[in-house]
């Protein structure tokens, strides 16, 4: 399939590269940072730097928009689009009822659209299995969303259509169980090295706490730590340490241990 990507970000990056791997021809690459474009096409077998946002002449099958959801509707104000072709976002949260608003007001010619969702946290030097990524689909055109279920499915075993309502929820839950998490672990780090502690010491209970979690049905059978089993000695001295530390982290320990008490009395 002939494919074409706008955004030279992460998930532009990764899934161009996927792609490619699959079979898959990468025709061209715009972004508004020439460098970005030039470093993924770089990247590439045979691929263009699209200068300008005018595709009417491009081969591609399939134009992937690889942007931040704010700069979506800024792109389909700006693209001029072959006809026919297949216009999709990889956005979690822009439903595809609004995404099929803005190209019809702003497009002069009929294009198909769907959502092309992988469901991850990409960072562009970190390598992944493409194999286990998950994707979510959307068209309202069967057969067009076959057809992005069958690019999706060249390069992964998981492959899921989902509306727009459920990929939302999704994106919600996927926001605690990765950037909250990710935060948290932040806050580790710092206050490790506050006092010159190494954070690898964390890691083996941070592998153990996510394959527990991983290997259960409900994480919350899992949960442990003084806020669980209601040590209010330990925690108060915790607090104690973070007042003197950093007041957002105390606020935060707070929150957490009293929405945790409240979880497991509730049980």
């Amino acid at each position: 399939m002939k494919i074409s990507f706008i955004g030279a970000g992460n998930v532009a990056w990764h899934l161009a590269q996927a792609f490619e791997d699959a079979g898959h021809w990468i025709c061209e690459v715009y972004s508004r940072d020439t460098q970005k474009a030039r470093q993924l096409a770089s990247s590439l077998y045979d691929t263009n730097i699209q200068p300008d946002l005018n595709f009417s002449e491009s081969e591609a099958e399939v134009i992937v928009i690889a942007v931040t959801d704010d700069a979506i509707e800024s792109v389909i104000q700006r693209i001029v689009l072959p006809e026919g072709v297949i216009l999709v976002h990889t956005s979690g949260t822009r439903s595809l009822a609004e995404f099929q608003k803005l190209v019809e007001i702003y497009s002069d010619v009929y294009v198909h659209t769907g959502v092309f969702y992988p469901l991850q946290t990409f960072t562009k030097d970190v390598e992944m299995d493409y194999s286990e990524l998950p994707f979510c689909i959307e068209s309202r055109n069967e057969l067009i969303e076959a057809k992005l279920t069958q690019l999706a499915s060249s390069v992964s075993n998981n492959v899921t259509r989902m509306d727009s309502d459920e990929r939302f929820i999704l994106h919600v839950a996927a926001v605690f169980a990765s950037n909250f998490t990710n935060y948290m672990l932040t806050i580790s780090h710092d206050l490790l090295d506050r006092e010159q502690l190494n954070f690898d010491l964390l890691k083996p209970l941070i592998q153990t706490t996510i394959d527990k979690a991983l290997l259960s049905d409900d994480p919350s059978i899992g949960q442990t730590g003084p806020a669980r089993r209601g040590d209010w000695k330990t925690t108060a001295r915790h607090l104690e340490y973070l007042q003197e530390t950093n007041e957002d982290y105390t606020e935060i320990y707070r929150l957490l241990t009293d929405k945790i008490r409240n979880l497991y009395i509730s049980k």
